[in-house]
C-alpha cells in the first residue's frame, strides 16, 4: 500500500504533529463558538427559562453523547495501525466495520436516551418550571446521536489515515448551517428551544453527509465496498474492546463532574455563575493542548502499525516537553487575561462572581502542567491501542473529584473546590505514567531486538 500522506511516518515528527493539529484546533474553536452562539440566540430570543433549560442538559449530554462518541474514538484505532502497516485490506475492513457499529449502537442509544432522559433530569434536580423545556430540547437532540456517531466516526477514519483538514471544512459548513437555522427557527419562526434543537439536528445531518461522502467517494486511502460494511464477530469484538474503555472514561468523568457540580451549587448562584464563566475561559486555553494530544494519537497509531517504536518514544518525549511549555504559556494567560475575559460571559458581574472566577483561574494556572501531562499520556496510550488506560484514568479522575467535592469540601469549603480539576488530573496522571513507562521499556526491547 502506498501512503499518500506519509509525513507521519518519516521526517520531522514535531512538525508533522503540529501541522496535523492545527485543523483540529480550529475545529475545536468552532465547536466552542457553536455552543456559545446557540446559548446566546436562545437566551436573547426566547428567554431566561429557555436558556436555563438548554444549559441544564449539559451534564446529561456529556454523560450520554460523550459515552457514544467515545466508542467511535476506539473503533477507529485499528485503522491507523493498518494504515501505518500499509495494509489496505485491513484499513477497509476496520473502517467499514466501525461505520456499521457506529450506526447500530447509535440507534440503540436513541431508544435508551429517550427512556432515561426525564428521570435523569429529575435526578439532577431540574426545577419544575424548566423540566418540560429541558425534556423537549434534549429529546429532539437525541435523534441526532446516530448522526453524531457516524460523522465522528468518519472524521476519526479520515484522521487515522492522515487527513485532518477536510473534517475542518465539513464542520465549518455544519456550524454555518446551525447558525442560520438557529436564527430562522428561533427568531423568525418562534419555535423556541425545539427550534434550536431542530437546527442542531440538521447541522449534525449536514456534517454526517459531508464527512460520509468524503470517506466513501473521495478519500483514496479508504476503499470501502459493500462487503466492508458487514459486521464480523472477530473484528467487532476487537473494536468493542478498544471502544468501551474510551466510552467508560467519558461516562466516569461525567459522573465526577456531576458530583462536583452538586458541591459548587451549595455555595450559591453567584459562585456558580463565576465558576461557570471561568470554566469557559479554561476550556478555550485547553484547546491547543487537546489538539496536540489528538494529533499525537494519530502519529503514534500510524507508527505503531509501522513498528517504528523508537520514533514513537523519541517523539512522544519531545511532545511531552512541548505540551508542558504550552501549559506554562496558558497559565500566564489565565492569570493575566483570564479575569478580563470572564466578564464577557457574565451579564451583570458582581464582586462575589468575579472573586470566585479569579480564584478558580489561579488554581487552574498553578497546576496546568497536570492537564498537559494528561493529554499527552492518554492520547499516546490510546494511539497504541491500550485503551484500558482511558478507563483507569477516568476512574482516577472520578476518585479525585469525589475526594474533593464530597469529603474535603466539608473541611476546607470553597478553597478546596477550586482544586477539584487539578486533583482529578493528578489522580489520572499517576496510573497513566506508570502504564506508559512500562510500555516504553517494552518498546526499547523491541527496538534493540530489531537492530540486532
Amino acid at each position: 500500500m502506498k501512503h499518500s500522506k506519509a509525513s507521519m511516518l518519516q521526517g520531522s515528527a514535531v512538525k508533522s504533529i503540529l501541522l496535523f493539529a492545527l485543523p483540529i484546533l480550529f475545529a475545536s474553536l468552532l465547536q466552542f463558538n457553536y455552543t456559545l452562539v446557540d446559548n446566546i440566540i436562545v437566551g436573547r430570543y426566547v428567554g431566561k427559562d429557555a436558556l436555563a433549560a438548554v444549559g441544564n442538559v449539559g451534564s446529561i449530554n456529556s454523560f450520554i453523547i460523550g459515552a457514544a462518541l467515545g466508542l467511535t474514538s476506539g473503533f477507529t484505532i485499528p485503522v491507523a495501525h493498518a494504515f501505518g502497516a500499509g495494509d489496505k485490506e485491513k484499513v477497509s475492513r476496520y473502517s467499514g466495520s466501525s461505520i456499521s457499529l457506529a450506526f447500530l449502537i447509535g440507534s440503540i442509544i436513541v431508544i435508551i436516551a429517550h427512556i432515561i432522559s426525564t428521570p435523569l433530569l429529575k435526578l439532577i434536580g431540574t426545577p419544575d418550571e424548566i423540566i418540560g423545556l429541558s425534556a423537549s430540547y434534549v429529546n429532539i437532540l437525541y435523534f441526532g446521536v446516530p448522526l453524531q456517531m457516524l460523522s465522528n466516526n468518519f472524521t476519526a477514519i479520515s484522521r487515522a489515515v492522515g487527513e485532518s483538514k477536510k473534517p475542518l471544512y465539513f464542520f465549518t459548513a455544519s456550524v454555518c448551517v446551525n447558525f442560520i437555522l438557529d436564527i430562522l427557527f428561533v427568531k423568525n419562526f418562534g419555535w423556541g428551544v425545539e427550534g434550536a434543537a431542530i437546527a442542531t439536528l440538521i447541522s449534525h445531518l449536514t456534517a454526517c453527509i459531508l464527512t460520509g461522502f468524503y470517506i466513501f467517494k473521495i478519500n483514496e486511502d479508504v476503499e470501502l465496498r459493500p462487503s466492508s460494511l458487514k459486521l464480523k464477530k472477530k473484528t467487532v469484538i476487537e473494536q468493542l474492546k478498544l471502544g468501551i474503555p474510551v466510552s467508560l472514561q467519558f461516562t466516569i468523568t461525567s459522573i465526577g463532574t456531576m458530583c462536583l457540580q452538586s458541591a459548587i451549587n451549595s455555595f450559591g448562584a453567584n459562585v456558580m455563575a463565576g465558576l461557570t464563566a471561568a470554566s469557559r475561559v479554561e476550556n478555550v486555553t485547553n484547546i491547543s493542548m487537546s489538539a496536540i494530544g489528538v494529533s499525537t494519537q494519530t502519529f503514534v497509531g500510524q507508527n505503531y502499525g509501522a513498528k517504528n517504536y523508537k520514533r514513537i518514544t523519541d517523539s512522544v518525549k519531545k511532545m511531552f516537553f512541548l505540551e508542558l511549555a504550552i501549559s506554562v504559556v496558558m497559565s500566564i494567560i489565565l492569570i493575566t487575561v483570564g479575569p478580563h475575559i470572564v466578564s464577557v460571559f457574565i451579564t451583570i458581574p458582581n464582586e462575589e462572581m468575579l472573586f470566585a472566577s479569579k480564584r478558580y483561574l489561579l488554581a487552574i494556572a498553578e497546576c496546568y502542567s497536570l492537564v498537559s501531562i494528561l493529554f499527552i499520556l492518554r492520547n499516546t496510550l490510546q494511539g497504541l491501542g491500550f485503551t484500558y488506560a482511558n478507563a483507569v484514568a477516568g476512574a482516577g479522575e472520578l476518585i479525585g473529584r469525589i475526594l474533593v467535592s464530597i469529603i474535603l469540601v466539608r473541611f476546607f469549603g470553597f478553597d478546596i473546590v477550586i482544586y477539584a480539576a487539578p486533583t482529578a488530573s493528578l489522580m489520572a496522571d499517576i496510573p497513566l505514567a506508570i502504564i506508559y513507562l512500562k510500555k516504553q521499556k517494552e518498546f526499547k526491547k523491541l527496538t534493540d531486538t530489531n537492530n540486532d
